[in-house]
């Protein structure tokens, strides 16, 4: 491995873990282990603390690469509670509301599902990484500030109802870069007249990196330790 010369590693990320977290602990693992002080390195394509799965980290020169990696399809399978919403459409912060679901049955569930196949509007998340006027909007909700976030064209390839243990309901979206699995449970929510929020969620592939071809970050350190393939440079970086 020649982390210089630039490799791409397939991560499996961790729950409660950034995405800037694995990045971070991958930087200090190489640079200890070629003994320098400076390795460019990054990821292609954020995962939220509370997701796991799919996580994409180019080295040295295969940094170039991770435009064309973020721009690749990907696949996630979500978990979402019906009959309650959240600021953050997720298990960040608390219920702020809560909404009937009696009438929600599975065929109901199915024939809405359909409607968000193909070409979208998606407004994003308040808490989300969106730019506003140089701020993120995570920073405006944080501190109870109202903006507005325009909405993004998106596309859903694939959207399949795995399991409806109603008021649970587990989906699989194939979709493009930039969707908001967050957002798309909100939508589903209001869109079957009730509300929701994400609950798990788990990136199962990026182009066709799939989770199986995934390590984890202790599979990684192991490599660092006991591979003898690795190039270290004459001189550091």
């Amino acid at each position: 491995m020649d982390f210089v010369e630039g490799e791409v590693l397939y991560f499996n990320k961790p729950l409660h873990w950034s995405s800037f977290d694995l990045v971070n602990k991958a930087r200090i693992g190489i640079r200890h282990c070629l003994g320098v002080k400076k390795i460019k390195i990054g990821h292609a394509g954020t995962l939220d603390p509370l997701a796991s799965g799919v996580l994409i980290i180019c080295t040295g020169k295969k940094t170039k690469q991770i435009d064309n990696f973020q721009y690749q399809t990907k696949e996630y399978v979500a978990k979402i509670m019906l009959g309650a919403t959240t600021p953050s459409f997720d298990l960040e912060t608390e219920v702020d509301a809560t909404y009937p679901t009696d009438h929600i049955t599975k065929e109901l569930v199915l024939e809405t599902l359909k409607t968000f196949l193909g070409e979208i509007q998606q407004i994003p998340p308040t808490y989300s990484a969106v730019k506003i006027n140089g701020k993120r909007a995570y920073e405006y909700a944080r501190k109870g500030e109202e903006v507005e976030i325009k909405p993004k064209t998106l596309v859903i390839d694939e959207i399949e109802l795995m399991d409806c243990s109603l008021p649970e309901i587990t989906i699989r979206v194939v979709c493009s870069k930039g969707t908001y699995i967050r957002g798309l449970a909100r939508d589903i929510g209001k869109a079957l007249n009730s509300g929701a929020h994400l609950t798990a969620l788990e990136r199962t592939r990026i182009g066709d990196v799939k989770l199986e071809d995934c390590i984890t970050l202790e599979q990684f350190q192991f490599l660092l330790d006991h591979s003898s393939d690795i190039v270290v440079p004459e001189e550091q970086v």
